[in-house]
């Protein structure tokens, strides 16, 4: 046992705010400790620590057993009274006391009755500190007796009248709970017509022929004794008026039915309570139940209130169809008047119940036990309440303290036992018994005087493991007489704590309310009183707290998809967690999807039923931590159903549907769908759209459609599927409300009309037999209109029309109810003709040598007979006569749409005679064509020559061989060739420029060097210039003597010695260029490339605004190994004719409406051979590196 001090704090830092703490020592009043080394030495006085209830009803079948335990040091002696007197046990063979209790056992199974036991029993626990008694026990045997026997007649009475079947059940102990059933043992049911009453009756509201039965039986079950007893079956028949024909009315009179009353509708009277008050009392504590039951026609229905008050809410509950009304634990408060109304049709009825609620005692403060040291005071307060107020009696050891021994240490002040300056002597035990007419209540309380040195009873040595910025509490169990102060120390040395942060609870503890790193180390507890001191050592360690450094994350998936949650830990080194995953606070389904490893928590395959709160929980021995996430899983709706159509109307109807489910994401919106099952099954047209928050849609429909109806949901993961198609619905046929699209008429002949629409579709029809009214006449005529009705088609052909005349036609639809509305009017024309007349005063002028523009007159429009579509010059290259007769003469077409009456001619060739003419051309095909005219074009520059190669090469001279320019563009004046050197490094030497003769093919060069590469630049000019030039390479061959001399130089040593250090030197230039490369460095490749180039290409002047560009791909091909020419020395051009693919339309070119040509001539060319010495390629130091690795 512990000692206990009242609940207060004492703080060792003034000022400080009391923390509120449950510390398991520290209950109202002082007690010894339950030690068991502690009560070995300690003496105590008797406390009953069980006994058997107050009113105990036994089962007759068994045993008695009276319970009546007791402890104290040293162990108490029982004793029993029965009836007030004492009940010698040892005389009666039947009774017998448990070894080390108080508790009897009465053997009545053998022999005996239990009546003969009946009684009031009390145990008292004496001891030499003193005597503590039980209640008083009142036994009583259970009874559970058989009904009377009885007579029951059969009850007849009319249809609608009230019936009540009274149960009357034997009075036993407890009493029985009381139900209904049949021969069948099942419980016949209730309504708010027929129920059963608190007193067990079943009352009938009004009597229906289906209550006509045989074996209306009232059953007792008595569960103490586990017996069932049954009532004589009752009889009840249910008879109409209507049903009594002439011999049983003369047979019977009303006396012979139950009751007297009509079976026609009343206002209600209530059947029980009677009258129109009451009175009901209840004890404190208890469930107040409140009855009222009423007969009537049609069945009353039962209102309950409380005058000047309210129910109350929490306590409130109704039973038997609000027939019953129930206040559990009442009290006081609830008393006053409640009223019941029953109320039907024809009128109501009120009873009103007065409550009156008395109080056996209950205790405010019952006397706890005192421990006292000798000299020490003290109090026993014994205060109870109840109504009437209960009076408060004392007792001593069990006797009435005004005829116990005398003590003069104890002073009685009413409810008060006032001790002053105890000794050893004033130790025992007192009763206070409080009691009115609704019972008792009887508490045993001490008062232990003894005199002890301090005694610790926190084991030595404890640890304590506390987690960081925590309280810490350690424990100093004490006990003492009189009571100990004490005192804690941290360290060795330390001083007693008298700082801010710690708190010292009276009953021993020290608290730490923030615990910090620092906070770790040793404490010593110190108890002290007069008889001597007691000391005590505990250790504190300070652990790092659990923390989650990574949460779970909320999440939101689809269906089916995985998921992943993430949880990391962080702990303190010395503690071990342990990770576990919760869902919904409970564990985790046991299937495979989930899966669970260091860090994370992986649901694969997510289902519906997965939604919900993800916690991870991080437990070690100290401390634990969670955190939580909520998955939620979402996708496309369910399909909506029970598509429902309603205001059918002819061109209107409402759908109603249920939405599916929205699969925890909201649907935005419902699409509507329709079939027309008459002209398009299967296929599905969009209707409307509404929103997400609709579940109907009033929808327009058309005429004569067998619709069906189909919903689907979207939200935003996606479109449900579609829910089942509603019922059809056809709408009544009507006129068609559009007429047919795309009206056109075109003719196909020079005398006929084509008329074309686009049909309506059956949905559009509106009806059956659906036809077209299709009207025409001229436009700038005076006729009147032909009409002519056709079948559901797409054209009508009218014959015998003018050619080319404008008509006005309109095509109108109609079918079996009516006709569509008036149609628009659109205008055609009938079939066009081949144009009669050619353009005439043609003219060309040359614009250059490529370029010409053709001008025309324009011929009048009624001699196109058709559509103007434009103008078309066709223009061809004479031929000469050998040319002639190889090939035919190609025409080129070029076509200038609309009225234009001049053009362009691009892409001829120059130094040419041309022939053109000109035609008009509508829909139906071209008109004649114009007077040819011829014209010349001015000469132009040359192409380059066909070919150009290098034969005979000599150790000074080489030849070359070319062809003339396939394309001379003019008379030839002369050929231009440039040349010049290539060294070693590809540095170009001086350029050399030769004129040579037009009516030459052949050229040899002399005093060349020997083995020399050279380079060629050849053109060919007319009188308008040079033109495009051809490049070619070769090489003079070596001389066989210096090609000696070079042998025996590289056979020297001292040669191959400088040959290593000039490539030991280039490797170490490679290298450092190669870094400096990396570094960003820049070399002058464009100035190298620039050598390379055309010699003669110059800057833009900007005098003449004149540029070149050089393009010719093989001048900077590396140097191989031999020449690259090929073997006969012969370099082809490629033919570049002028092509008109891109001018016209289609294959014959396309102009501006100026006439100008789009699109440009470009040719590529060679360019001047440059003047100077500069190299024709840098070296590269990426190449040069490469070649070396």
């Amino acid at each position: 046992m512990q000692l206990k001090i009242m609940p207060k704090k004492k703080y060792l830092s003034a000022g400080r705010v009391p923390l509120v703490l449950f510390l398991c020592q520290m209950i109202s009043a002082l007690e010894v400790p339950l030690d068991p080394k502690l009560l070995e030495d300690l003496v105590q006085p008797p406390t009953i620590t069980q006994q058997s209830p107050k009113d105990y009803i036994i089962d007759p079948r068994e045993n008695i057993v009276i319970q009546c335990e007791a402890k104290g040091k040293p162990p108490p002696s029982f004793s029993w009274t029965r009836n007030g007197t004492h009940f010698d046990i040892d005389k009666d063979p039947l009774v017998t006391m448990r070894p080390g209790s108080g508790t009897l056992v009465i053997n009545i199974m053998s022999e005996g009755k239990a009546e003969t036991y009946e009684g009031v029993y009390q145990c008292t626990a004496r001891n030499e500190r003193g005597a503590a008694i039980s209640n008083n026990i009142v036994i009583r045997p259970s009874r559970s007796p058989l009904w009377t026997k009885e007579k029951l007649e059969p009850i007849t009475l009319r249809n609608g009248q009230s019936l009540v079947l009274p149960c009357r059940p034997p009075i036993g102990l407890p009493p029985a709970i009381i139900f209904w059933m049949d021969n069948s043992f099942q419980r016949l049911p209730q309504s708010e017509r027929v129920s059963q009453g608190l007193n067990g009756d079943l009352y009938f509201s009004n009597v229906l022929p289906e209550d006509t039965r045989e074996d209306y039986i009232c059953y007792a079950r008595f569960n103490h004794t586990q017996t069932i007893q049954q009532k004589q079956p009752i009889s009840v028949k249910v008879i109409s008026v209507d049903e009594l024909n002439d011999t049983i009315a003369a047979n019977l009179s009303d006396t012979e039915f139950y009751g007297a009353k009509s079976s026609k509708e009343r206002p209600p009277t209530l059947l029980t309570p009677e009258g129109n008050a009451s009175h009901k009392e209840e004890l404190r504590g208890n469930v107040l139940s409140l009855e009222c039951i009423a007969e009537g026609l049609p069945t009353p229905i039962i209102y309950w209130i409380k005058e000047d008050g309210t129910l109350p809410i929490n306590r409130t509950l109704y039973r038997n169809f609000k027939k019953t009304l129930q206040i559990t634990h009442v009290s006081e408060a609830d008393s006053g008047n409640y009223q019941c109304i029953a109320k039907n049709a024809l009128g109501a009825v009120h009873h009103t119940i007065s409550v009156t609620v008395k109080a056996a005692p209950y205790w405010i403060t019952a006397p706890q036990n005192l421990v006292l040291s000798p000299g020490e005071d003290g109090t026993l307060i014994c205060r109870a309440n109840g109504n009437p107020k209960p009076t408060i009696g004392w007792l001593t050891n069990g006797v009435p303290i005004e005829i116990a021994p005398d003590d003069p240490s104890r002073k009685i002040d009413g409810d008060t036992i006032i001790f002053t300056h105890v000794q050893e002597r004033s130790s025992a035990v007192y009763q206070c018994n409080a009691s009115n007419e609704y019972g008792y209540l009887l508490a045993n309380a001490f008062v232990n005087v003894l005199a002890e040195p301090p005694r610790i009873l926190t084991s030595a040595n404890t640890l304590y493991q506390v987690i960081a910025n925590r309280p810490a509490l350690l424990d100093c169990a004490f006990f003492g007489s009189p009571l100990p102060t004490i005192e804690w120390f941290k360290g060795a040395k330390g001083r007693a704590l008298h700082e801010d942060i710690y708190v010292l609870h009276e009953n021993g503890t020290l608290e730490i309310p923030v615990a910090q790193k620092d906070s770790t180390g040793t404490y010593t507890c110190v108890a002290r009183n007069k008889l001597g001191v007691a000391k005590n050592e505990v250790h504190l360690e300070i652990k790092d707290p659990t923390r989650i450094i990574k949460q779970p994350e909320y999440a939101v998936v689809q269906r089916g998809s995985k998921v992943s949650f993430e949880c990391k830990v962080k702990h303190d080194h010395t503690l071990i967690p342990t990770v576990m995953w919760l869902k919904d606070n409970g564990e985790l389904p046991s299937e495979k999807r989930f899966t669970v490893d260091k860090d994370h928590l992986v649901i694969t395959d997510v289902s519906d039923d997965d939604g919900g709160t993800y916690t991870c929980m991080a437990n070690t021995s100290l401390d634990d931590v969670s955190a939580s996430a909520v998955l939620r899983v979402v996708d496309v709706p369910n399909p909506p159903f029970d598509l429902e159509l309603t205001n059918q109307l002819d061109k209107s109807v409402q759908l109603t549907w249920t939405p599916g489910d929205d699969n925890n994401s909201p649907i935005t919106k419902f699409i509507i769908e329709y079939e027309d099952g008459m002209h398009e099954a299967g296929l599905w047209h969009h209707q409307a759209e509404v929103s997400g928050t609709q579940t109907t849609a009033q929808l327009k429909l058309s005429p004569y459609v067998n619709y069906s109806f189909r919903v689907m949901a979207e939200n935003n993961i996606g479109r449900s599927s579609p829910s089942e198609a509603s019922e059809q619905y056809l709408t009544k046929a009507a006129e068609p409300d559009q007429n047919p699209t795309a009206v056109e008429g075109l003719g196909t002949e020079p005398d006929n009309l084509v008329i074309t629409w686009k049909p309506l579709n059956g949905f559009e029809s509106n009806g059956p037999g659906l036809q077209y009214k299709v009207s025409w006449r001229q436009k700038d005529g005076d006729d009147e209109w032909t009409s002519v009705v056709v079948a559901n088609v797409s054209k009508y052909i009218v014959s015998g029309t003018p050619t080319f005349v404008p008509y006005l036609i309109k095509v109108q639809a109609l079918n079996d109810v009516g006709f569509a509305p008036e149609p628009a009017t659109v205008m055609g024309h009938s079939g066009e003709d081949l144009p009669m007349v050619a353009p005439g005063n043609v003219r060309v002028s040359v614009v250059n040598s490529t370029l010409a523009e053709v001008h025309w007159d324009p011929v009048p429009l009624k001699s196109i007979r058709g559509h103007l579509q434009g103008y078309r010059v066709y223009y061809w290259k004479a031929q000469s006569s050998s040319k002639r007769d190889r090939r035919h003469i190609e025409k080129k077409i070029l076509t200038f749409q609309g009225s234009k009456t001049h053009g362009m001619l691009p892409g001829l060739e120059p130094y040419s005679h041309y022939t053109l003419n000109v035609r008009v051309v509508n829909g139906k095909g071209e008109g004649p064509a114009s007077s040819d005219r011829g014209f010349h074009t001015p000469e132009g520059v040359p192409s380059a020559p066909s070919s150009l190669k290098i034969v005979n090469p000599t150790l000074d001279s080489l030849t070359l061989e070319w062809d003339p320019p396939s394309h001379p563009n003019g008379i030839l004046t002369e050929y231009t060739l440039k040349y010049q050197p290539i060294n070693s490094t590809h540095e170009l030497g001086p350029l050399v420029d030769i004129k040579i003769p037009a009516n030459k093919t052949r050229w040899t060069l002399k005093n060349l060097n020997f083995s020399t590469r050279y380079k060629f630049y050849f053109s060919a000019q007319t009188s308008a210039g040079s033109g495009s030039q051809i490049t070619e390479e070769a090489i003079t061959t070596v001389d066989e003597a210096m090609a000696s001399r070079q042998v025996d130089i590289a056979t020297q040593g001292w040669f191959i010695g400088l040959m290593c250090a000039v490539a030991l030197l280039i490797l170490i230039l490679l290298i450092v260029c190669f870094i400096r490369r990396n570094k960003g460095g820049k070399y002058p490749v464009k100035e190298k490339e620039d050598a390379h180039a055309d010699p003669e290409i110059q800057p833009m002047k900007e005098d003449d605004g004149t540029f070149g560009e050089y393009s010719d791909a093989e001048d900077h091909k590396p140097l191989k190994k031999g020449s690259r020419t090929p073997s006969d020395r012969t370099v082809k051009k490629e033919d570049s004719d002028d092509s008109l693919v891109d001018y016209g339309e289609g294959v014959n070119g396309q102009f501006n409406e100026d006439g100008s040509f789009i699109g440009q001539y470009s040719g590529k060319k060679e360019k001047e051979p440059a003047e100077g010495n500069e190299s024709s390629e840098a070296p590269s130091p990426v190449n040069a590196m490469n070649s070396f690795v």
